[in-house]
């Protein structure tokens, strides 16, 4: 689908009151993500009411509230740098984050059902100049009244979970101004350090860096977007008894993805996913962690044995390898990262990022409507 979205209004939003002048390490779970580059995604929302739509979304209130929610969340107010050692870090210098405005003659009916493309991000998610920028917001105003929010997020400096976070806050100080309740962020990434002195558990090659043989996609990636309500969901766990919501729901995609793409009965099917690993390192990471703390996990069997087991039994599979990620798994993915550190890399070429063949990537919106489970 066209359509136009025109460009009113750039900036760059300060936090509101003085802020930490320092540069902030980096972790061996945020380097990784040095080459990812600024992740893109964006939000419709509906105006079922005019009036209460155009008081939330007035852009003037939007940037007051981003300006207070980053001084607590200063680092997404900085710039990527390095340090004298040449390690990338996060320079909280205060410059801000890009703060765009637009404007489009289409309505949210018009774009809702259109699949995801990288033109349709390229319309509602700010370009990011200079690079070094950590996030930037693009509001765009449709006619009818609705409201698309972008954001870019460099995926070295946080990850969901912290973007998640820093969504809740902002989105109170839009609310509630000054009386907004703020959990503050925890920007302490000495926490998750390898272990020292390196050791490596025994499982953690072939865990995160399992010897695959990796090709680039022979075309365009597709992609698409399922629907599944809240009683299929219900439905789907109690037929693979009682698991989780994801274990449930990869489950079925994988098994799906197996059939649809006729692998041979003997070649391996690999599943690859990223563990939330802030409550299973020793001692727990804060809740409020801010950066990056997920962990890539693969689970590997013959793509015969995902195709024709029970859901129950392939949701096992996954739940299996989540649990399995206990500290001493976990603290080893960071020796084995410092280790290719210390061998010349830079901590960005990481070969868990690299896709085997065109990619399955599973993404849930997980909202008031949705349980988690």
């Amino acid at each position: 689908m066209d359509f136009e979205v025109k460009v009113v209004e750039s900036s760059f939003v300060a936090p509101s009151e003085p802020t930490p002048r320092k540069g902030l390490w980096m972790s061996s779970l945020d380097l990784p993500m040095a080459n990812r580059g600024h992740t893109p995604t964006f939000y419709l929302f509906h105006s079922n009411n005019a009036a209460s739509a155009s008081d939330f979304f007035d852009a003037a209130r939007l940037k007051a509230a981003m300006a207070k929610a980053l001084v607590a969340f200063y680092p997404l107010a900085g710039r990527l740098g390095v340090d004298s050692s040449g390690r990338i870090q996060i320079d909280c210098n205060g410059e801000g984050a890009l703060f765009v405005v637009a404007r489009s003659d289409v309505t949210v009916d018009e774009i809702k059902d259109v699949k995801p493309s990288p033109e349709l991000r390229r319309q509602l998610v700010p370009r990011i100049e200079p690079s070094s920028v950590v996030m930037g917001v693009q509001v765009t105003f449709f006619k009818c009244g609705g409201v698309a929010l972008g954001m870019a997020l460099h995926h070295v400096s946080i990850d969901a979970m912290s973007a998640f976070h820093f969504f809740q806050t902002w989105s109170a100080f839009s609310r509630n101004g000054d009386s907004a309740a703020v959990e503050l962020p925890c920007h302490d990434r000495t926490l998750l350090p390898a272990r020292s002195p390196p050791t490596i558990h025994p499982d953690a090659l072939s865990t995160f860096y399992p010897k695959l043989a990796f090709s680039d996609p022979p075309g365009p990636i597709a992609g698409e977007v399922f629907a599944i309500s809240k009683d299929q969901v219900a439905s789907l766990k109690r037929l693979c008894g009682g698991a989780s919501t994801f274990c449930a729901v990869s489950a079925l995609v994988w098994q799906c993805t197996c059939i649809a793409r006729r692998l041979l009965p003997y070649s391996v099917a690999r599943l690859t996913f990223p563990v939330n690993i802030r409550r299973r390192v020793k001692p727990p990471l804060p809740k409020r962690y801010f950066g990056n703390a997920l962990v890539r996990v693969g689970v590997a069997a013959a793509a015969g044995d995902i195709a024709s087991e029970a859901p129950a039994s392939v949701a096992g599979r996954i739940g299996g390898a989540i649990d399995r990620m206990d500290d001493e798994l976990v603290r080893s993915a960071g020796s084995v990262r410092d280790r290719l550190l210390r061998d010349g890399g830079d901590g960005s070429a990481d070969p868990w990022l690299a896709p085997l063949m065109p990619p399955l990537v599973l993404s849930r919106q997980v909202g008031p409507q949705v349980g988690a489970g």
